[in-house]
């Protein structure tokens, strides 16, 4: 894994099942040098098809995360940066993902 932080993998597992999240992914500067203590955490998730996670849900989830990298998560979903009209940001994103859980 190329992260610029540690990854506690088994609390972001259970962080994971206990939220019906398929999986999930880092991108953006904690995958690259330019990654600085200042830096948040950029995540991406995938939720099962039955989850039902709104906006404030997603704040939650996000404070969750906060706590368990040690800082600042901006949480992302798969399909918004799927949906994404700017297409260039879009393949950036996606070609850069870093997977840190997935459900089998």
């Amino acid at each position: 894994m190329n992260a610029r932080i540690d990854i506690p993998k088994e609390e972001i597992a259970a962080f994971c099942q206990r939220n019906h999240i398929r999986r999930m992914a880092l991108f953006g500067s904690v995958l690259r040098d330019d990654f600085t203590p200042e830096s948040d955490v950029d995540v991406l998730v995938e939720f099962e098809p039955d989850a039902r996670i709104g906006y404030i849900g997603l704040a939650g989830l996000e404070i969750e995360l906060d706590k368990i990298l040690g800082r600042k998560a901006d949480l992302h979903t798969f399909e918004g940066i799927e949906r994404s009209r700017n297409w260039l940001l879009r393949e950036k994103i996606l070609s850069s993902v870093e997977a840190v859980y997935e459900r089998t």
